[in-house]
């Protein structure tokens, strides 16, 4: 009836549209009845149907009301995949059909979730295919939004069923939205936002039962909110930590790990490295729970290639962060965390941190205490003002993909020319910071709150924050200031732990790759390892996130590491490097 509404508004519709229930289930289930492990070819054949019978069904009811309506599928619309069965990726749509359709007054109705490849074979898109599809289209008609119909009836700043105090959120951007739904918030999945800021089309996440505004996604100009320097707070339950300990301090050894859990199709979340004592450092990381006994198999093998003293993991952790534009802006964010997590007693066992999150790992026994304790400490239990009532959202103009180029030692997955493809937006190269690095700190709650405290009250602004899994009951901590900062960095550092502990770099070269897609595509950090290692250049500190990945080495490396990337990534022309 929504769609009956804005048609008789005068406005063209568009409807895509998901199988009805547990449709997708059942196909499942059907399938595993006869065949434990059915081709994926055919369960594409089979679970398409599902949405064929929706959006017929759609149509049926939407002509019985009186308006033309015509229904299509992921074929007959033209939505050109690759050939992944299962978790195909879009390529490209043809627009005729439905301009045709629209242009003649009808009601579009497309099933989503599917299309087909240069073959003709019938390909499905994964988890999220219909928000994928209904963003897609979108984008290739100019739309001037897409609206998302779901069970809930917006984004909240956290999961109201951990957190009762949870509130709406009433816009959010799309790079929060990225590294939230990376964290679990389930409304959408990252494919279809990184399809929305790739084409720069806004999005309306609202209920299916009411007609009150939901949660808008959309750019940095439309979602910025005075003040505010946190968003939304997230718990991702099912992760576990690896370490590969000694790890030899020289180029490559960080790319030929990487290359090897790359190369078993393993999706890395957390990436931390310490600086090295004494010519060997340790590397931690984490991957989903279901996948440690994989991760084991090729962090062993890659820990004696490259000749590491051995492997560690911890399956009972959980992943806590913090997400905000106004982190950017605003100094105390990550001291505030810190001590909030300090007075509930949990200790935090990895820190990385990007421009706009902060996540610490800990143990899964205290995950959800973590999450409410980081929630209520930045007021986000708290009513959010009202969007204005004249908010409208700006449509940026579409711009095409500019894919990265296949390597064949990069390890990335999928890259041709395509609509999903990995954008790569920047390759950037900060020589302006310095490194404060605390050694040997007890592995215990409120070191890090006391410490980044004082810090704060320094007025001392921070950007990288990296803390790696403890051992023997202590734990280094490294932390990025600018260069003009570090001698009253250390002074601060020094007064907290001693000179002992308390070593400096006061010339360090940082670089970041940013893009759409970081997460979605794997293998992307392990290409930028690669590069630095094919020109000889170490790498000192790494820390990751849905937009970017930040390395640090050597000061008088960086113009050779910048060029390195460059090469590795092309840019856009309006991309920054």
């Amino acid at each position: 009836r929504r769609a009956i509404r804005a048609h008789q508004r005068g406005e063209k519709v568009l409807v895509v549209v998901s199988a009805r229930g547990h449709t997708t289930d059942e196909l499942i289930a059907l399938a595993k009845e006869i065949s434990e492990r059915p081709p994926a070819r055919e369960m594409d054949m089979l679970l398409s149907t599902g949405e064929q019978v929706s959006v017929a069904l759609m149509a049926m009811a939407i002509t019985a009301l009186g308006v033309p309506a015509i229904s299509f599928t992921g074929a007959q619309i033209g939505i050109v995949t690759d050939s992944f069965h299962t978790r195909a990726r879009i390529r490209n749509i043809s627009t005729e059909r439905m301009v045709q359709a629209l242009d003649e007054g009808k009601i579009v109705i497309v099933a989503g979730f599917q299309g087909i490849d240069e073959n003709y074979n019938i390909t499905t898109l994964g988890r999220g295919g219909s928000d994928t599809t209904a963003v897609a289209l979108a984008a290739v008609l100019g739309a001037d939004a897409c609206e998302i119909y779901t069970d809930v009836d917006g984004v909240y700043t956290t999961d109201p069923r951990i957190v009762p105090e949870a509130q709406k959120i009433d816009r959010i951007s799309y790079d929060e939205m990225l590294e939230l739904a990376s964290l679990g918030a389930g409304v959408m999945h990252s494919r279809s936002i990184e399809f929305a800021k790739k084409y720069g089309v806004p999005i309306h996440v609202r209920s299916s039962f009411s007609d009150a505004p939901g949660t808008w996604i959309v750019g940095e100009a439309d979602a910025r909110r005075l003040g505010a320097s946190v968003t939304g707070a997230a718990l991702v339950k099912d992760e576990a930590r690896v370490t590969v300990q000694g790890v030899p301090d020289r180029p490559g050894a960080v790319h030929a790990l990487f290359k090897r859990i790359a190369d078993a199709n393993i999706v890395v979340d957390m990436i931390v490295q310490n600086v090295a004592t004494d010519g060997r450092t340790e590397v931690s990381f984490t991957v989903a729970s279901g996948d440690l006994a994989e991760t084991l198999i090729a962090a062993e093998a890659a820990a004696a290639a490259i000749g590491a003293t051995g492997v560690t993991y911890d399956a009972e952790v959980a992943k806590v962060s913090a997400v905000g534009l106004g982190m950017r802006t605003h100094t105390g964010v990550a001291t505030a965390m810190f001590e909030a997590l300090a007075a509930a007693g949990i200790n935090i066992q990895m820190i990385t941190t990007s421009e706009i999150k902060i996540s610490v790992l800990v143990e899964r026994s205290k995950a959800v205490p973590a999450l409410r304790a980081v929630h209520a400490a930045f007021g986000l239990d708290q009513p959010l003002p009202p969007l204005p009532a004249d908010f409208k959202p700006h449509r940026a103009a579409m711009r095409p993909p500019i894919p990265v180029p296949n390597h064949d030692n990069g390890g990335l997955a999928r890259v041709a020319a395509g609509m999903e493809d990995l954008v790569i937006s920047g390759v950037e190269l900060d020589e302006h910071q310095a490194r404060v690095t605390l050694l040997d700190l007890p592995d215990r709650p409120g070191q890090a709150a006391r410490i980044f405290r004082r810090i704060a009250e320094a007025g001392i602004f921070v950007d990288m924050i990296v803390q790696n899994a403890g051992a023997g009951g202590n734990t280094h901590l490294s932390f990025t200031v600018p260069r003009g900062e570090a001698d009253r960095a250390e002074a601060v550092a020094t007064a907290e732990v001693g000179p002992d502990r308390v070593r400096v770099e006061r010339a360090l070269a940082k670089l970041s790759v940013l893009g759409v897609g970081m997460r979605t595509h794997a293998g992307v950090a392990t290409r930028m390892f690669g590069a630095l290692a094919e020109r000889g250049i170490n790498i000192a500190l790494i820390n990751t996130s849905e937009v970017r990945i930040n390395v640090v080495t050597d000061y008088e490396r960086g113009p050779g590491a910048l060029d390195a990337l460059r090469q590795a990534f092309p840019l856009p022309p309006n991309a920054t490097s």
